[in-house]
């Protein structure tokens, strides 16, 4: 018997993590998926190849892996399995996750992408030319989808370390 038990997420949580995980895969893994294929889409052919020849196609295919970890990382918050360990993990089913390891993962995860949208954001604005591998125009698709990504894993973590801090115990 489970001496645990998990703490459901609000709504608005749920939604917030749903948004992030879905950002982080259905947003972002299809296109860069095409780019780690070999497949230049919104991009100047001579320049891509190049890069991808450097390495760009490796590189792309382990974000793809990260954005998957980090949709996964985003349902944990509001998942049973993100308070309690499934039985099937050996050694550890049935205890607590380590709720500062998770959330704080989620929200160091979760500026890094804020913290990026920004910087891309700004360097897009200040250099808007052709000369880039990608077309500046990818902007108006990547930012509000790394936005979506980081506020929904950041609104998610908020919700899970108010769900599961530590409660006193009650007086008698």
């Amino acid at each position: 018997m489970n001496e645990h038990t998990a703490v459901e997420a609000p709504r608005w949580a749920v939604r917030a993590a749903w948004a992030s995980a879905l950002s982080s895969t259905v947003g972002f893994i299809p296109i860069h998926a095409v780019w780690a294929a070999g497949i230049p889409l919104w991009a100047d052919p001579d320049k891509f190849k190049d890069w991808y020849v450097e390495g760009g196609g490796p590189y792309l295919f382990v974000l793809s892996g990260l954005a998957t970890l980090a949709g996964i990382l985003a349902l944990s918050l509001i998942r049973p399995w993100g308070q309690i360990f499934p039985r099937w993990v050996p050694l550890l089913a049935g205890r607590k996750v380590p709720r500062r390891t998770l959330s704080g993962t989620a929200f160091a995860v979760s500026v890094f992408l804020l913290g990026y949208t920004g910087w891309a954001a700004w360097l897009t604005a200040a250099d808007f030319t052709d000369e880039g591998i990608f077309s500046p125009w990818i902007v108006v698709y990547g930012i509000p989808q790394f936005l979506v990504w980081g506020i929904g894993l950041f609104m998610a973590a908020w919700s899970y370390r108010a769900r599961t801090a530590p409660r006193p115990a009650p007086r008698t």
